[in-house]
C-alpha cells in the first residue's frame, strides 16, 4: 500500500500572523507542496484562529487539487464549516478550545453515542471521516460503533521513544494497526513524524494510508527547502 503524505500547512500560517499581512502566503505554500508532490493538504482551524484562520480554510478550498483535510473539534461552527468546504476528509480531534497542539485520542466509548451522531451528519454530505486516536484496542472497538470511515493513530508517544527503543515504541502501533485490518478501519498517523521515524513507522504498518506531517516538515523546510523536503519526505514512505 502507498501511504499518502498530508502537509499540514499550520505553521506557515503561525509564521504569517506573527507578523500581519500576508507573508508567507499559505495558500501558495499549499499549492506549491502540491506541486512538489504532497498527496494532499491539512489544516487545524482553531477558536482563537492562532494559526489558521476560516478564511484560509474556504480560501485552500478552492485551490487545492489533491486530498483537502480539516482537523479539529467538532464543535457547531466547526461542523457547519466542514459542511460548507466538503473536504475530501475531516479528523475529529479532542482538542480544548485553549489547546496548545493535539496531545490525545478520544475515549470512544465515552463519546460514542455524540461522535456517531456527527460523524453520520459529516458522511451524509460524502465527507470521509477519521477519528483521532490512541493505539488501544477497547477505543478502536468503540471507534467501529461510531461508524467512522477511519482513525488517525496519534503517535506523539511513538516519537518520543523512537531514539530510546524503536521496537518498543512502535509495538502497539503496529499490533493496533492488525486490528484495524481486522475490523476494517482505515488507518491514518500524525503528531511528531519526522524524516528520522518516519520510514521505520511506515515499515511496520503496511496498512498505513496516510500520514499528517507539520511541524517537522515546516522545520526541515527552513534548513533543506519545501521541494527538497516533501520529496524526502516522500521517500521515507517509499512512495518515491
Amino acid at each position: 500500500m502507498n501511504t499518502k503524505l498530508s502537509v499540514n500547512v499550520n505553521k506557515i500560517a503561525l509564521l504569517r500572523n506573527s507578523r500581519g499581512g500576508n507573508v508567507p502566503n499559505v495558500v501558495q505554500f499549499a499549492k506549491d507542496c502540491e506541486r512538489f508532490g504532497a498527496d494532499g493538504i491539512t489544516v487545524h482551524p482553531r477558536l482563537d484562529e492562532r494559526h489558521i484562520t476560516r478564511d484560509d480554510v474556504y480560501a485552500l478550498k478552492e485551490v487545492v487539487t489533491t486530498e483537502f483535510n480539516i482537523e479539529g473539534y467538532p464543535s457547531e461552527d466547526f461542523i457547519q464549516m466542514v459542511l460548507d468546504v466538503k473536504p475530501t476528509q475531516c479528523t475529529l480531534v479532542p482538542d480544548a478550545p485553549d489547546q496548545l497542539t493535539s496531545d490525545h485520542g478520544w475515549d470512544t466509548l465515552k463519546h460514542e453515542a455524540f461522535l456517531r451522531d456527527v460523524i453520520r451528519e459529516l458522511q451524509k454530505s460524502g465527507i470521509r471521516v477519521s477519528l483521532f486516536i490512541d493505539p488501544v484496542r477497547a477505543l478502536l472497538e468503540g471507534a467501529i460503533k461510531t461508524e467512522t470511515d477511519r482513525i488517525e493513530f496519534y503517535t506523539g508517544p511513538y516519537a518520543h521513544d523512537y531514539s530510546l527503543n524503536r521496537e518498543e515504541a512502535v509495538k502497539s502501533f503496529a499490533l493496533a494497526a492488525q486490528w484495524c485490518d481486522e475490523l476494517q478501519l482505515g488507518v491514518n498517523a500524525g503528531h511528531d513524524l519526522s524524516l528520522q521515524n518516519l520510514r521505520y513507522f511506515r515499515e511496520q504498518l503496511p496498512n498505513l494510508m496516510e500520514v499528517s506531517i507539520g511541524h517537522a516538515l515546516v522545520n526541515d523546510c527552513l534548513y533543506l527547502g519545501l521541494q527538497n523536503v516533501v520529496s524526502m519526505y516522500k521517500r521515507e514512505l517509499g512512495t518515491l
